[in-house]
């Protein structure tokens, strides 16, 4: 982020703190995207994620005054809205299983992993007509992880927080959530080579070396 997008960003936060709605809908513009995708990528379903996403801004918003920019707003605004969708999650599964089938069913998810082999394949033909059944194929394996290890590799590997930053976001120790990031990238990767003809080539080969 530039130092004048910075300054704005504060400028934002610093009205919103005052009780400037409008100020703080310019701050709901800027990280809507970011905070649905984290929050549909935990969920795995697109109108779940919608009301949840708009229940962590409202929650944002009654709590903006508790934030004292110690760390980025946007890994604040994750914190929230990854919580807030574990809780939803540990909702749902306390419900009839029908109920957790259909949370989980989508066709349009993003890949932790192979974000880079896609974004490198965005020109190749053989890549663009692969990506929408990966895309799929990617959450489902996301959803087969637990919960903990999900949060950890969503917030690390899609949205760029640091280890410490998903340690405090998760509220846990820095080697937890080294633990739980390096499981979750193992068992994710497991699930993935099962469907390599889907993968980038890229991605093909070095999963082909790894297992050899």
């Amino acid at each position: 982020m530039s130092k004048l997008a910075r300054d704005d960003e504060e400028s934002l936060i610093a009205r919103s703190q005052r009780g400037d709605v409008q100020a703080f809908n310019q701050l709901v513009l800027i990280y809507q995207q970011t905070l649905f995708g984290a929050i549909f990528r935990l969920l795995g379903d697109y109108d779940t994620a919608a009301d949840v996403t708009q229940d962590a801004f409202l929650a944002a918003f009654r709590g903006i005054a508790t934030f004292r920019g110690g760390s980025s707003f946007r890994s604040w605004l994750l914190r929230i809205g990854s919580n807030m969708a574990c809780d939803h999650w540990r909702r749902v599964q306390r419900r009839p299983a029908d109920s957790l089938e259909a949370l989980t069913e989508t066709d349009e998810p993003q890949s932790p992993e192979v974000l880079q082999a896609l974004a490198s394949s965005a020109d190749d033909p053989e890549a663009h007509i692969l990506t929408q059944e990966l895309q799929g194929l990617i959450q489902h394996g996301l959803q087969k992880l637990p919960l903990d290890q999900r949060v950890a590799v969503v917030l690390c590997d899609i949205e760029g927080l640091s280890y410490d930053e998903v340690a405090a976001a998760t509220q846990t120790t820095l080697g937890t959530v080294r633990s739980r990031i390096a499981r979750g990238r193992e068992k994710l990767r497991n699930y993935l080579t099962q469907y390599r003809e889907l993968l980038p080539r890229d991605y093909r080969l070095s999963t082909r070396t790894s297992d050899d």
